[in-house]
C-alpha cells in the first residue's frame, strides 16, 4: 500500500541534469527580464545625466536640486558652477546639484595652443 523509501528516491534521481535546468530556468528568466525593464534603462538614464553636467558650458540656463533657476557664468574645474541667480547675486552649486540644463548657451571655443 505504501510506497517504500527506496523507489521514491530512485524515482526523482532519473532526470538529472534536465532537473537541474529546469530548476535554474525561472531565475535565469527574471533575471532577464530584471535586466531589460530595469537596470538598462536605469544605466541609460545615468549616462545621459553624466553627459549632460559633463557638457554644462557658460552661459547655460540650469535648475538646480533646490529648485532654483539659474544662468552659469563660470564653470570651475573642482566640480563646482558659479550662476547667476539675480542681477547682482552670484553664488556656487556643485556641478552635481544640477536637475536639469533647460537652454543651452553658446559653445567654448576651440583652444589653440
Amino acid at each position: 500500500m505504501f510506497v517504500s523509501p527506496a523507489f521514491a528516491q530512485t524515482a526523482g534521481a532519473a532526470g538529472g541534469t534536465e532537473s537541474i535546468l529546469i530548476s535554474i530556468l525561472p531565475f535565469v528568466a527574471v533575471f532577464a527580464i530584471m535586466y531589460f525593464l530595469i537596470i538598462r534603462p536605469q544605466r541609460r538614464n545615468m549616462k545621459k545625466r553624466e553627459d549632460m553636467l559633463k557638457n554644462i558650458r557658460r552661459g547655460d540656463t540650469v535648475v538646480t536640486g533646490g529648485g532654483i533657476v539659474a544662468k552659469v557664468t563660470k564653470v570651475m574645474d573642482n566640480g563646482e558652477l558659479e550662476v547667476q541667480i539675480s542681477e547682482q547675486v552670484k553664488v556656487r552649486v556643485l556641478q552635481a546639484m544640477v536637475a536639469d540644463v533647460r537652454v543651452k548657451g553658446e559653445p567654448t571655443a576651440a583652444n589653440t595652443k
